[in-house]
């Protein structure tokens, strides 16, 4: 992987990860262009690290809120903070287990699969279309409504499901406020990805990552890309949930679906 190509793929990793429309399926179809033939930990490997990206992306955009739910929790009090925390935890439950307890499958899934991933955008392009019919959203986040979201993130492991689209639009068929949404979807996987990105750094600096081929100064270049594009897809997508324009998205999954199937099936 050169340079230029891994800040190609930081750069649609950054834009992809906060837009609904799969970062991981864009990221598999940018490999493919590029004709990179990576195995499954090196490919798995750089995508943790583009998402670690995002994920300090994340923190900047929601770097409030995330000050005041710390304050919150050093109150040491049953409060809102920490009501909203305990929900996230409860979200992680799911994609935590399936990760976990799978992780050589899940790896295998990102070696070019890409007719899981036309099948899983067309998955995604179903939520977006069906959340964005949805009137009722004024409810705010609750235990259950936490592990129901926490499932959808489990599901948008597979590359070709959006996780901000699979989340968002679960949360708003859920019937919970569009805004809220929106912030309870990409703050519930910072635990997550950073938590992995810690015990790859790990196995990378040690050299016994499958990964750990992938050259640091690429893997780096990368995570730059991802962080800076994802800073303002992330206030962009806040402002397009608001709107209630995920529509439009669904219809962008359904064509790249439509393109990888088609490609897949006829060889072009």
């Amino acid at each position: 992987m050169t340079a230029i190509q891994a800040m190609i793929l930081g750069l649609i990793q950054g834009i992809t990860e906060f837009l609904p429309v799969s970062s991981s399926g864009h990221l598999e179809i940018g490999k493919h262009l590029f004709d990179l033939n990576m195995s499954g930990g090196e490919s798995l490997t750089f995508d943790v690290v583009v998402h670690a990206g995002t994920a300090l992306s994340t923190i900047v955009v929601f770097r409030k809120d995330i000050g005041r739910l710390i304050a919150g929790l050093l109150e040491f009090k049953w409060n809102d903070e920490t009501k909203f925390t305990s929900y996230i935890i409860v979200s992680m439950i799911p994609a935590a287990f399936i990760g976990l307890a799978f992780e050589d499958q899940i790896a295998s899934l990102f070696e070019g699969q890409l007719l899981l991933v036309g099948a899983m955008l067309v998955l995604t392009g179903i939520l977006l279309f069906l959340a964005d019919r949805s009137k009722e959203t004024t409810k705010s986040v609750f235990a259950l409504d936490a592990f129901v979201v926490g499932l959808a993130q489990a599901i948008a492991i597979l590359p070709g499901v959006s996780r901000s689209g699979a989340t968002i639009s679960t949360s708003v068929l859920l019937g919970i406020d569009r805004s809220k949404a929106a912030q309870f979807s990409f703050l519930m996987v910072l635990p997550i990805i950073l938590g992995k990105t810690l015990l790859d750094t790990k196995d990378i600096i040690a050299g016994q990552a499958a990964g750990a081929d992938v050259e640091i100064t690429s893997l780096m270049l990368g995570l730059l890309a991802a962080f800076v594009s994802g800073v303002f897809a992330c206030k962009w997508m806040i402002a397009l949930v608001r709107r209630a324009k995920l529509k439009y998205f669904s219809y962008y999954c359904f064509g790249i679906a439509a393109i990888v199937l088609l490609s897949q099936f006829f060889g072009f």
